[in-house]
């Protein structure tokens, strides 16, 4: 009789070998596979057959908290290894949240201007997962890091907020320094946008009804009118969104945001940047 255990054997190593780069960096015994095979199809959905270093750590790392103490504002840390030159630097960044209802959590475009392609962030996590992000140097090519993160209910926790008053607040934003501006050197700054960034899945407990999403979908600042940072978010993003990121100031300078969301509302922030004194920002509607 024709034993079937070869090809089965064949089949079962070959699996293996496909999550043997994400199953030696997960940190969890009761890691589910199922959860990697479906990242896998986002992958080829969004990067095709182009190769990904699981072995990144030289270029991007991912800091996320093992265990979070609030599923809703979950904070993580992208930092890149490098400093960004005309020639060497992260050109893009995807954020992926695999177990959320919208895996994709955002997209972050950086320029040699932005210093350090590094991002700090706080996100909705819906249940136990996988997090991930893919970086592409400007060269082409794909690296990534990942990381599991413990929390459930972070895009359906119930809203005990009045959502038209949010919405009426919504739009003021605060863009500042972070220290002393050095010439040619990378400068810390933050920006923070108060906007209920509504998921759509959270019962209000006040009417309980389900307000439609609602939330901030892009990011530009410049530095004297040259790109930054570009970010293209969705409702992974926390409540009032608050990003933390670089720029290389280069004397006398304006640093600006613009946000728009997804009524097509647009909000905007600037600061001056002197490279000497303290920088103070202005914030205008």
């Amino acid at each position: 009789m024709k034993s079937t255990f070869r090809p089965i054997a064949r089949v079962a190593a070959a699996t293996i070998a496909l999550l043997a780069p994400y199953a030696a960096q997960a940190t969890q015994p009761d890691d589910d596979p199922d959860k990697v095979v479906r990242w896998l199809d986002f992958k080829q959905g969004t990067f095709k057959d182009r190769t990904i270093d699981a072995r990144g750590d030289a270029v991007i790392k991912l800091d996320a908290p093992s265990r979070a103490a609030d599923a809703a504002v979950v904070p993580i840390a992208i930092s890149a290894q490098f400093p960004q030159t005309s020639t060497h630097y992260i050109k893009e960044i995807w954020l992926f949240i695999d177990e959320n209802p919208e895996p994709y959590a955002g997209s972050f475009q950086f320029t040699p201007e932005s210093g350090l392609a590094s991002i700090e962030t706080r996100v909705r996590v819906e249940d136990y997962t996988f997090m991930r992000v893919i970086a592409e140097t400007n060269d082409g090519h794909l690296y990534s890091a990942i990381r599991f993160v413990k929390a459930s209910g972070g895009c359906s926790a119930p809203a005990d907020k009045d959502d038209d008053a949010q919405e009426r607040a919504a739009g003021a934003v605060r863009l500042q320094v972070q220290g002393q501006a050095v010439a040619g050197k990378a400068e810390l700054a933050q920006l923070m946008v108060r906007h209920p960034n509504r998921t759509g899945m959270a019962m209000n407990q006040i009417t309980r009804n389900y307000a439609t999403a609602y939330f901030v979908r892009k990011v530009d600042v410049t530095y004297n009118g040259q790109p930054v940072l570009t970010a293209d978010v969705n409702f992974s993003i926390s409540e009032n969104p608050n990003f933390r990121f670089y720029f290389v100031p280069k004397g006398k300078g304006e640093l600006r945001a613009h946000i728009e969301d997804t009524k097509n509302k647009q909000f905007e922030a600037a600061v001056a940047v002197n490279v000497g004194p303290a920088a103070e920002a202005t914030t205008m509607k």
